[in-house]
């Protein structure tokens, strides 16, 4: 291949800006021990907290960035906090996954993402927990 069209296709590659990532969830842990753990745990992967607002009594948002090459540790620390993803945003980072392990040469280049995360936070024993989780299912939370 040209070296010159090769450096051409890479800087239009480099040029294209992925939206950022939504992401939803629930968790029935206490946010006031969660969000500092989580944070603690997103910095160890390699992101980096860019805003954190508390949008209600039961849930917070935090802007994210982290780089393509450190998507599986971001989803994998999700997880280990204990957060339930929606449908929708497992599939999302199910599908980032993909594009890290089967693309190495978009991988090894230091695309950064951007994420923001909903998180609600549910009681054990709230009535309607149900309705709420309902709400986060369907991206309305």
């Amino acid at each position: 291949m040209n070296p010159d069209l090769r450096s051409q296709s890479e800087s239009l590659l480099d040029a294209v800006e992925m939206p950022p990532i939504e992401l939803r969830g629930h968790t029935y842990d206490e946010q006031r021990e969660l969000v500092p753990e989580l944070i603690e745990t997103m910095n160890a992967c390699g992101c980096w907290l860019l805003d954190q607002r508390t949008l209600s009594s039961t849930s917070t948002e935090l802007k994210i960035e982290l780089q393509l090459r450190s998507v599986f540790e971001f989803y994998s620390a999700l997880l280990a906090a204990g957060i339930d993803l929606t449908r929708d945003s497992h599939i999302l980072m199910r599908s980032l996954c993909t594009v890290r392990d089967h693309n190495p040469h978009r991988a090894q280049r230091r695309r950064i993402l951007n994420a923001r995360i909903e998180l609600v936070f549910l009681a054990q024993n709230d009535d309607g927990a149900a309705a709420d989780l309902a709400r986060t299912a369907m991206g309305l939370a």
